[in-house]
């Protein structure tokens, strides 16, 4: 999994489970940081969301998902 794929991924689940559009979710979502899986072995990548509260939440929960489904991302 690339971080371009993971970023695609985010979007598209946050449609799906939370409505709204693509673009406000690629805006409060923002870039997925990724961290050298030598000091991160256990998960190489975070977000920081940039929303409301209850936006911000819904993006915390879902991370928590993917992070137990791709722990690891490449950069792409």
């Amino acid at each position: 999994m690339t971080s371009a794929m993971l970023h695609d991924l985010f979007l598209s689940t946050l449609v799906k489970l939370a409505g709204g559009n693509r673009r406000r979710w690629r805006l409060v979502l923002g870039e997925i940081r990724l961290y050298d899986p030598a000091t991160h072995p256990h998960c190489n990548w975070s977000v920081t969301p940039t929303g409301a509260a209850g936006e911000n939440d819904t993006i915390e929960r879902i991370a928590d998902d993917l992070r137990l489904r791709y722990p690891i991302v490449i950069a792409g």
